[in-house]
């Protein structure tokens, strides 16, 4: 079940590379399979002439893909464990993002820092 690990395992890699865009068609045809194979089962069901309707089928596929959501969407959203694994591995500290950050706050903090008035506070004049 190695490909199996290959097709649910998310790319930290930013973009479409092309591992990613080889799983995201391997995960549609998968699904395309499932859902025809499904569709055709329930055919040989008493189901079989709501599925042929317009709203028979879109409560099809709802059903079918709100389950498989999230096993579609694995590389869209990367968690940040893998990411900053992912950043480490390429020589990213992620104390250095950390300070930017902290420095960016500290920049807008002290924007006004020597002024006697404050920043507007309800945006602007009345």
């Amino acid at each position: 079940m190695k490909w199996w690990g290959w097709l649910t395992t998310p790319d930290p890699d930013p973009g479409f590379t092309v591992p990613k865009l080889l799983k995201l068609m391997v995960r549609v045809m998968l699904f395309a399979l499932v859902a025809t194979l499904l569709s055709t089962l329930l055919q040989l069901t008493p189901l079989g002439p709501y599925l042929n309707t317009w709203w028979g089928s879109l409560l099809f596929v709802l059903a079918l893909y709100i389950p498989l959501a999230r096993f579609m969407s694995v590389d869209t959203f990367v968690p940040r464990r893998l990411q900053a694994r992912a950043d480490a591995a390429r020589g990213r500290s992620a104390t250095g993002q950390r300070s930017a950050s902290s420095a960016q706050r500290r920049k807008e903090r002290n924007r006004y820092a020597g002024v006697r008035k404050g920043a507007p506070k309800y945006g602007g004049r009345r």
